[in-house]
């Protein structure tokens, strides 16, 4: 077969900062400290990254790290060197799981395990046989989830089938929804097209009306604009684009999957999963193209169980004051 090749999914670098200490805006919008309170930080959750490696050396992400795997020719091809020269590997890793330390930022699930799977190189070229192999290497190892910010136009059989199998193994598979062509119509974007991938769009949750873009195939939107986030050399940076989306929604996963396991006594299905997460989203009244299933917020059934309440209680007090007006009549 010819070995075509995928790209990281779009994205813009916006400045990089040595030193801060903040909450992102993106793990805040999504409602992620408010499972931290209910003690779900994603420990025990294993997520693979295929990506262009990691910062390893990061303080927010050192601890986080449990192990990975080199699949590109960098480093002569050595397999137990998954550098990251490019930085978005490492900024992916840091909206996932930075580590709760009381410095520099934290991720969406502070606890969970990441698995570095080096499968770009350092200009954020990937090889459909690297990723592929990375998706076989996730199963082997049992990931829980595997997170995927880049995307090729080239239907791959081979490479379907990987995710097919992944999926088999109860595995959830995060990706970013397609980019744009020059036209501003949306591309093909593989593996994101592919029905068993939860396909990740971007929005910036301040400003929803001017972010709203078209897509193929969208399950659902995330914060990917103005993102802060963990870089190379011990540094952080902003950056915008659908791969800054994928992470949030991979974090929050993470969050969910004990979250679940605790409310059902027992460890959800994949299928299972997808259902939950589609269930903590709010479409604000844009279309599917827009937004999928809507934009991932961890306390919308919080919401609409209070929205519950306080109308049981309105229909309550009007039924006692309907009484009491009787009564004086």
């Amino acid at each position: 077969m010819s070995d075509s090749t995928m790209k990281l999914a779009n994205y813009q670098l916006i400045e990089v900062q040595k030193e801060v200490y903040k909450l992102p805006k993106g793990v805040d919008l999504i409602g992620a400290s408010k499972l931290w309170e209910q003690g779900e930080k994603g420990r025990g959750v294993t997520i693979a990254v295929i990506d262009t490696g990691c910062d390893t050396e990061h303080i927010e992400l050192k601890d986080r790290i449990i192990g990975g795997r080199n699949f590109t020719e960098e480093d002569e091809g050595n397999a137990n060197i998954y550098k990251d020269y490019n930085g978005h590997g490492t900024h992916v890793c840091g909206t996932i799981a930075a580590s709760m330390n009381g410095t520099g930022v934290v991720g969406v699930a502070p606890e969970a395990s990441l698995i570095i799977l080096k499968a770009s190189n350092k200009k954020g070229i990937a090889r459909y046989s690297s990723i592929i192999n990375a998706i076989y290497y996730s199963i082997k190892i049992k990931v829980d989830i595997i997170s995927l910010s880049l995307g090729g136009e080239a239907d791959n059989e081979m490479l379907h089938e990987a995710i097919r199998e992944a999926i088999r193994h109860n595995i959830l598979v995060v990706c970013a929804a397609a980019n744009e062509n020059a036209d501003g119509l949306p591309m093909i974007s593989y593996p994101a097209d592919y029905d068993e991938c939860i396909s990740v769009g971007s929005v910036d949750y301040g400003n929803l009306n001017k972010q709203m873009k078209r897509e193929r195939h969208l399950d659902l939107v995330a914060p990917g604009v103005g993102i802060l986030s963990t870089y190379l050399d011990g540094t952080y940076a902003k950056m915008s684009g659908t791969s800054m989306a994928v992470p949030h929604v991979t974090g929050a996963l993470a969050l969910l999957m004990n979250y679940c396991k605790k409310e059902f006594g027992r460890k959800l299905t994949e299928s299972e999963m997808y259902a939950q997460l589609i269930k903590r989203t709010i479409n604000f009244g844009y279309t599917p193209a827009e937004v999928g299933n809507g934009c991932i917020f961890l306390t919308a059934i919080d919401l609409v169980r209070d929205c519950y309440n306080q109308t049981l209680n309105d229909i309550e007090k009007c039924k006692k004051d309907s009484s009491k007006s009787d009564k004086s009549t």
